[in-house]
């Protein structure tokens, strides 16, 4: 089982009703895993759905509460800077159940100089705003980020809030870097 594999059956496990997510190369791997692991045909699922930007997918995944189920968002870090007003004035304060993965950028491997200026800061500033964060890397293996994304959502659930995790840079095969 790949770290993408991994992330897809915790998510699935978890209890998510629709997943949406940001497109990009990074989050890929886990996408096509949803996908495949929903019965999609042709790269195409009817809970899996593509969104334009981060504070977009937190208003629509988060609004699946509303009917009662778990909505999550698979997404980059550095798309939080996007994101922070929908979780906080949204997703946070009207106690909306949400999961959402992260892949985090600017750690070992990355080959993008830029993206530590806002990378490096998430894990703190999602705290700082009362965010619970679960972080992941290449120390776990892929049956324990399987395990720890479901409990995540089951948290989100039983505590009506989005939690985060937050998963170590991989290789666009789905594997840790």
């Amino acid at each position: 089982m790949t770290y993408a594999e991994a992330v897809a059956d915790g998510i699935w496990a978890a209890g998510a009703a629709r997943i949406g997510y940001i497109p990009s190369v990074t989050v890929a791997p886990i996408v096509n895993a949803l996908v495949a692991t929903d019965g999609g045909a042709d790269g195409v699922s009817p809970r899996v759905s593509p969104l334009s930007r981060e504070e977009e997918a937190i208003g629509v995944m988060g609004a699946v509460a509303f009917t009662g189920r778990l909505g999550a968002v698979v997404m980059q870090d550095n798309g939080f800077g996007n994101a922070l007003t929908a979780l906080t004035t949204f997703a946070l304060s009207y106690h909306l159940p949400l999961l959402v993965f992260a892949n985090t950028r600017g750690s070992l491997g990355e080959y993008n100089s830029m993206i530590h200026s806002i990378s490096q800061h998430v894990p703190g500033l999602l705290r700082a705003v009362g965010l619970p964060v679960i972080e992941l890397d290449r120390r776990s293996s892929a049956e324990d980020w399987r395990h720890t994304v479901e409990e995540a959502g089951v948290h989100a659930v039983m505590t009506y809030r989005p939690v985060v995790v937050l998963g170590s840079f991989w290789n666009t095969d789905g594997k840790v870097a």
